[in-house]
């Protein structure tokens, strides 16, 4: 039983509106085949909607359909004229039962997702259910040799988008010192105020603080390691990001659990460590992902949309 087939059973209720990609790539049909090979190469994706001025989905071209304009010294073609015309598309208001059923059925690498009207509204491939699972559960775990390797290098891409993270051009940043238990929360504080300042709306900045709390408790109580806080403000998200080289986590599935717990008696008599560190930062995230190995330290990220 392949990764699909064991969460169908989980997550089989899932609108498709929760797993596709809203911000599809589209083109339209006048475009050539030259100017659409040029798109794919630079977003780095195998296929395409074709849609009219209104929007509708009236075909779809792919890589394959590149191969063949290549072929037939086509390249100057209009889209129109190459593209695939019998699109199959998937309604929003679909589940991912009926997705999978869709990919199990006609093998496509992708799903237009369109409204009542036909209207383009996202797109669905294996690697947005796969992206969406693991963001459900609020967490992505990277096994073995791969997450060996990751925790043995300098990161620079995010964990969660993939993308460049320069950290000397982070936004905001704190050093979290370990030793003093009574220092847990200076860096959320001092971010919150940073956010404040900058002008974002005090609910927002709110969920953040209280994620950061919780990850740089972690760091002082678990860590037995000195971590750092990084903030990236973007255009429609704030990125927190979290690091230690300390002590790391065996086993994420079970510290993800609430009132799981491994702080020592005198810290909880303090009134921490009451193991709701990383169920809180799922809980206020938008996205979170955590990787960790033992003796390997813990990086946690999150994402925060504006909107």
């Amino acid at each position: 039983m392949n990764i699909l087939e064991k969460v169908q059973k989980i997550f089989s209720d899932m609108k498709v509106t929760e797993i596709m990609n809203h911000d599809v790539i589209y083109v339209l049909p006048n475009r050539t085949i030259a100017q659409v090979k040029e798109i794919l190469r630079i977003k780095r994706i195998s296929g395409v909607p074709v849609v009219n001025n209104e929007r509708k989905v009236i075909g779809i071209i792919s890589i394959e359909d590149i191969i063949k304009s290549i072929e037939a010294n086509k390249l100057n073609e209009k889209v129109e004229n190459q593209m695939t015309k019998r699109v199959v598309t998937i309604n929003y208001n679909e589940t991912l039962r009926t997705v999978l059923q869709y990919f199990e059925k006609y093998g496509y690498g992708r799903f237009p997702v369109v409204d009542e009207n036909g209207k383009l509204v996202g797109i669905v491939t294996k690697n947005d259910i796969l992206g969406a699972i693991a963001m459900k559960l609020g967490i992505l775990y990277l096994h073995d040799e791969r997450r060996k390797r990751v925790l043995d290098s300098e990161i620079e891409k995010s964990l969660i988008t993939g993308g460049e993270i320069n950290k000397l051009n982070a936004d905001y940043y704190f050093k979290i010192d370990y030793f003093d238990i009574n220092s847990i929360g200076i860096g959320a504080a001092n971010l919150k105020n940073f956010l404040l300042e900058k002008g974002f709306e005090e609910k927002f900045v709110r969920r953040i603080a209280i994620s950061t709390y919780e990850a740089e408790a972690n760091v002082v109580i678990h860590s037995g390691s000195i971590g750092e806080i990084y903030c990236f403000i973007n255009d429609d998200n704030i990125v927190i990001r979290v690091e230690d080289r300390g002590k790391g986590i065996e086993n994420i599935e079970l510290a993800m659990k609430e009132g799981y717990t491994t702080a020592p008696d005198h810290v909880r008599e303090l009134g921490f460590g009451a193991g709701m560190g990383l169920p809180n930062m799922k809980r206020y995230a938008d996205k979170m992902v955590v990787l960790s190995e033992k003796g390997k330290g813990v990086i946690i990220e999150m994402v925060f949309f504006k909107n």
